[in-house]
């Protein structure tokens, strides 16, 4: 919910609060993201919606907008202790890309975070890291900050077609 409310009103509703709120988005037919099982047993959360729909991207200039076309975004991306490092990651990625797609999106954008420590630790990769984005077929296209690049990937899985709409920001389009 940090990046769908103010500042002020998620620190209002820090805990309880906000879950009642996400509760709510869900009750009321709001899909704030999907889950990732392994058998029954769900083991990753990949948080994504219209870009729009997050007041935090309004208010980042590190974040803001590449171009003008409408994007997915995804805001969070967790995979539970026990399971990490089995490419779940990258799998959860690409479901969020198929089911964006379904929705009507051309485009999923995320914001991963470049670790510049040897172990940084885990509660600070809440947004997912460049390789999983990477092995998932997003590429970056433009990149503000050392940790925080952009990273985009097509909805229609198409790798020509990838390379002709996402690319790095200001590079001219192929000939």
């Amino acid at each position: 919910m940090a990046w769908r409310l103010s500042p002020t009103d998620w620190k209002a509703g820090k805990g309880v609060g906000n879950r009642r709120l996400l509760r709510r988005l869900v009750h009321r037919g709001g899909v704030p993201g999907i889950l990732g099982y392994l058998g029954r047993e769900p083991v990753a959360w990949c948080a994504m919606a219209p870009r729009r729909v997050y007041s935090f991207l309004h208010r980042s200039r590190v974040l803001r907008p590449v171009d003008d076309h409408e994007v997915w975004s995804i805001s969070c991306l967790y995979v539970s202790k026990e399971h990490r490092r089995r490419g779940i990651s990258r799998q959860i990625l690409r479901a969020a890309v198929a089911y964006a797609g379904k929705r009507g999106a051309a485009i999923v954008e995320g914001y991963p975070t470049v670790p510049f420590a040897a172990k940084t630790p885990d509660p600070f990769l809440w947004t997912g890291t460049v390789s999983a984005f990477r092995k998932a077929g997003f590429v970056e296209v433009a990149r503000r900050s050392k940790s925080r690049p952009i990273m985009r990937c097509p909805c229609d899985g198409e790798r020509e077609t990838r390379r002709s709409r996402v690319r790095r920001a200001g590079a001219p389009a192929p000939s």
